[in-house]
């Protein structure tokens, strides 16, 4: 076992000829991720201010949001190991895709946040049961010279649906918001149940269009065993990511920043408007940039651009921290913030799964990218839980100067983590 992860030529993944990047298996994950954040990141614009008229405060967000990251992310390790071993890969996909519109349901029923909670449980499962397999299907349908601009064209795609669903989102609830005879809730609830639409079709489109390349189960494979025999430097890259994820706060606490900042002036209805536009912009940075990020960084190297990224991540919590202890609620210093926080997004999103790529051998890439998953989602949701714990309880400016400072230690140890060969 060691042997076979620890090669570098392993790392490679030689399983023969390919098509060219962009084929049928990277254009249909990237229509399938496009329907699919269609349909939960409407849910993520308008959550913040569906929260807000159901009168719960910044915690419930932050446990929310951090409790769904969680299971997301150990559901990412347990999937990784279970497609190695046995080889499905593409069902269990499917289902995970599945299970987000399922989710939605369960938020558009709700009177109060134990429903919240469960529907983004739910959704986030099937984020954590798809996520690692969907990439390690994407990175075997390319040669490893091209993987980061398929990966910069898969997030492209994906960031589409997250910038035209939340856009119609938006548009449909103040639309909505404006018939008569109805509680402030129920424009959020509409918008809620149609945006499962395009979840359904998201199962559809990966179902007929995804073919697995790899499906050759590994019956012998041991999970701990696996685990304990990742390579060294995998390892210490996963300490970075995690000390970097830890502040990695989730951004609907940055839809709800700018939702407060806003309030004052507008009202809570036109705030999460024009907050959820501003999630938007973020998006249609990302869309932008996803796959020039991704060209760039396979001339000049992935983990450099990584940590240029992260950097990124760490002035985007200093930038949310000034606006409130400035009390600006200028449109265009807000904008700045989500256009910081897209740049960054791209990069990271991009490249951390082709960084474990280059790392781990093809025949526990699954395991890899999973484990990738799982630190990065337990530590969004300490950041996400603690970072809005301490915003209701002492201020949001301590909560995202801390978040600021944990990210920039792990830009730190990323970069210390690079030069160790």
């Amino acid at each position: 076992m060691q042997t076979s992860v620890d090669t570098p030529a392993a790392a490679t993944g030689s399983q023969g000829p390919r098509q060219g990047w962009l084929n049928r298996t990277v254009g249909g994950a990237g229509i399938t991720s496009a329907l699919g954040d269609f349909c939960y990141e409407t849910t993520t614009v308008i959550l913040p201010g569906f929260l807000a008229v159901l009168g719960l405060p910044p915690a419930v967000l932050g446990t929310i949001e951090g409790t769904a990251d969680a299971v997301a992310s150990f559901t990412k390790m347990i999937s990784g190991y279970l497609a190695d071993k046995l080889g499905h890969r593409k069902l269990l996909v499917v289902v995970g895709y599945g299970l987000t519109p399922i989710g939605q349901m369960l938020i558009a029923l709700a009177a109060g946040w134990p429903l919240v909670l469960w529907g983004r449980i739910v959704s986030w499962f099937g984020k954590g049961l798809r996520g690692p397999l969907r990439d390690a299907i994407v990175i075997q349908a390319v040669q490893p010279g091209t993987r980061g601009r398929a990966f910069g064209f898969h997030r492209a795609m994906d960031t589409v649906g997250a910038v035209l669903g939340p856009m119609l989102g938006v548009a449909l609830l103040g639309w909505v918001q404006g018939w008569n005879g109805h509680d402030g809730s129920f424009a959020f609830r509409v918008v809620l149940w149609l945006s499962i639409i395009p979840g359904v079709l998201a199962v559809i489109a990966f179902f007929t269009l995804v073919h697995d390349p790899e499906h050759s189960p590994n019956p012998r494979l041991r999970f701990f065993h696996t685990l304990r025999w990742l390579p060294l430097r995998f390892k210490r890259y996963l300490a970075a990511v995690g000390l970097f994820g830890i502040g990695d706060f989730s951004h609907s606490l940055l839809i709800l920043a700018a939702t407060h900042l806003l309030t004052g002036s507008t009202g809570v209805v036109h705030a999460a408007q024009v907050a959820g536009l501003l999630y938007v912009w973020r998006n249609v940075v990302q869309v932008m940039v996803s796959f020039p990020i991704g060209v760039l960084a396979d001339r000049v190297g992935h983990i450099p651009t990584l940590i240029a990224g992260y950097v990124l991540g760490a002035l985007t919590a200093v930038l949310t921290a000034t606006a409130f202890a400035l009390h600006i609620d200028s449109i265009v210093f807000l904008g700045l913030i989500f256009l910081v926080a897209g740049l960054y997004t791209a990069v990271q999103e991009a490249l951390e799964s082709t960084v474990t790529a280059e790392m781990v051998s093809h025949e526990v890439l699954a395991t890899a990218v999973g484990a990738l998953g799982t630190v990065n989602g337990a530590a969004k949701f300490i950041s996400s839980a603690v970072v809005g714990i301490l915003w209701t309880a002492i201020s949001p400016v301590f909560s995202f100067g801390l978040a600021a400072a944990l990210m920039a230690v792990g830009t730190v140890v990323l970069r210390q983590a690079a030069e160790i060969e």
